[in-house]
């Protein structure tokens, strides 16, 4: 076995395809492929399923795919160090639901870097994805959010993923909708007033369950509901449709405009859910530094003191 190999694996893996692959290594597809076959035959194992659409990876191959990238991640950490980075291209990534605040703390954090020199990605995705981004080591932090209705549920999958979750703030429910929706002006929203309307949500595949929503209530019995692939298109409907979704209240208008408005969601009688915000990463793993400084911009964007406490303004 060989880094080379390793990095093939991993490479593979991303892009689903031996073809992209070897144009991404610079590599012949026969070489790469026969290279795979070789450490699938030394291992004993068969580490992807070949078919005609591309590559997915066996249980085995998930399985080696995990210490694949850390063997890697640690092979690349030291040529950082003892090489001054002279060699490499330094890699980050984050994977998040779908909130602006995540991105635009990504964004502050990237400008104070030479972007030639690092290989960035930002993922809003799925919930159970970022879970699987992080676990895989694809990302080094995700960015989601525990309640009373999916805390045992996200916990578990955690946990079994050998990940945990670090709090950093906790918030209200708030109705997210277009600032010219009949609603917009309130002071506050009952879910009885929204009955008329559409509620969005970000679709979460085929076999989601309702633990993996990302907006907060998402057990209440909701007559009308659209679902989203992405904030785009979920704004869009919030403008064509009047459609509104239940959020936390932190919106980044520098990313999503000033066209939206978020109104305090009154529970009028209802048990009371808050959304406990915060980042998974690997255990037992010091944070790189790039990952330090995105979790110092999100906690000045959302006001947490070094401390761990919100500032009172």
């Amino acid at each position: 076995m060989t880094l080379n190999q390793l990095n093939y694996i991993i490479t593979i893996a991303n892009v689903g395809s031996m073809n992209k692959a070897a144009e991404v290594l610079f590599v012949a597809q026969p070489s790469l492929s026969s290279s795979v076959k070789e450490l699938e035959k030394e291992l004993g194992i068969t580490i992807f399923n070949r078919n005609g659409k591309g590559v997915t990876l066996t249980p085995d191959g998930a399985e080696f795919l995990i210490q694949a990238r850390e063997i890697y991640s640690n092979y690349e950490n030291l040529l950082e160090k003892y090489s001054g980075g002279e060699f490499l291209k330094k890699k980050f990534g984050v994977s998040t639901q779908h909130y602006s605040f995540a991105v635009k703390a990504f964004v502050e954090m990237v400008k104070k870097f030479d972007t030639a020199e690092y290989d960035f990605a930002i993922r809003e995705t799925k919930t159970k994805e970022v879970i699987e981004d992080v676990k895989m080591l694809k990302s080094e932090i995700g960015v989601l959010y525990l309640s009373d209705f999916n805390r045992s549920a996200i916990t578990k999958l955690l946990k079994s993923a050998d990940l945990e979750f670090v709090k950093l703030i906790d918030c209200n429910a708030f109705v997210y909708l277009w600032k010219n929706h009949p609603l917009a002006s309130k002071k506050s929203i009952t879910f009885e007033q929204l009955a008329n309307y559409p509620c969005l949500s970000f679709e979460q595949g085929d076999t989601s369950a309702f633990y993996l929503a990302e907006e907060i209530l998402a057990t209440n019995d909701y007559p009308r509901t659209i679902k989203a692939n992405d904030r785009a298109t979920m704004l869009n409907l919030m403008i064509g449709l009047n459609g509104y979704t239940l959020c936390s209240g932190i919106i980044c208008e520098e990313l999503n405009g000033n066209d939206f408005v978020a109104v305090p969601f009154e529970y009028n009688g209802a048990k009371e859910d808050k959304m406990e915000i915060g980042y998974i990463t690997r255990k037992n793993t010091i944070p790189s530094k790039t990952a330090k400084l995105y979790i110092k911009e999100l906690k000045n964007y959302l006001g947490i003191k070094e401390g761990g406490e919100e500032n009172a303004d």
